[in-house]
């Protein structure tokens, strides 16, 4: 790649594709100076799963570029995302393997992406990636949607423990996309968050956080709670372990570990991240009586939108954002009702029941397709 100062920089890439049983491979490109192939085929296996959990006809695919985003300019960036398109042009495709936005990418690299592949086929082909600008095919609601899924497996969790929403604390680890939007939904459905962080701290008021104050604070402080007069401020470990009713850690991997978790006190973890509890906190929280709604379930919002949108640009028509959120809605609380049925069938963890209904899922199919040759 030709730098600004005209050096030429050698970038490794990887895109992985887990499984394409279900229909074509899905899954983001994160840009990260310590991105690894080992965690690019976890990351893609688990993609795998959460298709087959909220019923979407996608499989499993990762991506990375070995870079550091803070250290490049806009125009490098975009160079380097070209390059690295054309070199998947055989790889990258609507009905082969479609990719998405995460860590350090946003739309405008997934624009990049679409205006390299549409080059080289010589025709507009906006299905090729989603999250996309809404200019260029991408879907209303898609924002706001990973958010949005947490809320509707935490409120069908609910159900199901008899437990209402409008008297049910709430605390929030990580007050990024997810972690904010999941937070002013709970807000919304009249919910008290008492408490939430970010990497400045966390901040804790027993009367309620102002949700939308706190996210219009971050907007005009540089993406940041640092300062944040709306709680008082408490260690990221005292926010894990508050008398609340619902922990939604929303942050980032391995929060929830074998020391911390005999300390937890929620009825409910739903994990907005990616990994949040550790394999020895899970049993720790099982034999406490905590219902844990797994990532590959909980955060499952962000790809069933990402298929809503590759929907829209097959059909050239498109939704309103009432109409994303509707089918959404009903499309989380299917797969927790299929997974919670599991879960009660063979008297296991929610986690298992995820893994359970997934792998049988695509072992089915797999068995239904035969083996060609």
């Amino acid at each position: 790649v030709l730098m600004d100062d005209g050096r030429i920089e050698v970038f490794e890439g990887m895109r992985v594709i887990h499984d394409n049983v279900l229909g074509p491979s899905k899954g983001g490109i994160r840009y990260a100076p310590d991105v690894t192939l080992d965690e690019v085929k976890a990351l893609a296996a688990w993609m795998t799963w959460k298709c087959a959990i909220v019923n979407v006809p996608f499989g499993g695919a990762k991506g990375g570029v070995i870079c550091d985003p803070k250290t490049l300019s806009v125009s490098e960036l975009e160079r380097i995302t070209r390059r690295y398109t054309s070199n998947m042009i055989g790889v990258f495709g609507p009905d082969e393997d479609i990719p998405a936005p995460d860590m350090n990418t946003n739309e405008q690299t997934m624009a990049w992406i679409m205006d390299t592949y549409s080059m080289h086929a010589r025709k507009t082909v906006t299905a090729v990636v989603t999250g996309k600008p809404l200019l260029l095919g991408g879907s209303r609601g898609r924002k706001e949607a990973t958010g949005r899924g947490v809320v509707t497996t935490i409120l069908s969790a609910m159900n199901k423990l008899n437990m209402m929403a409008n008297t049910s604390t709430v605390a929030v680890q990580g007050f990024g996309n997810v972690g904010s939007i999941s937070a002013l939904l709970m807000h919304e459905q009249g919910s008290k968050v008492v408490g939430i962080s970010d990497v400045s701290g966390a901040y804790y008021n027993p009367d309620g956080i102002n949700i939308p104050a706190a996210i219009a604070y971050t907007q005009s402080n540089k993406g940041t709670l640092d300062g944040f007069v709306g709680g008082t401020k408490i260690s990221n470990q005292e926010l894990l372990e508050l008398e609340v009713d619902v922990l939604i850690p929303a942050a980032k991997e391995d929060q929830i570990n074998k020391y911390n978790a005999p300390n937890i006190k929620a009825k409910i973890i739903a994990e907005g991240a990616n990994g949040p509890v550790t394999a020895s906190a899970d049993s720790i929280l099982d034999e406490k009586g905590i219902l844990v709604i797994p990532d590959i379930l909980a955060n499952a919002g962000g790809v069933t939108v990402s298929y809503f949108e590759w929907v829209q640009d097959r059909q050239g028509y498109f939704w309103t954002e009432e109409r994303v959120n509707r089918r959404l809605t009903r499309m989380m609380r299917d797969a927790f009702n299929n997974l919670f049925a599991v879960k009660e069938q063979y008297n296991i963890t929610l986690r298992q029941a995820a893994y359970v209904y997934a792998i049988d899922k695509v072992a089915k199919t797999l068995k239904m397709r035969g083996i060609y040759g």
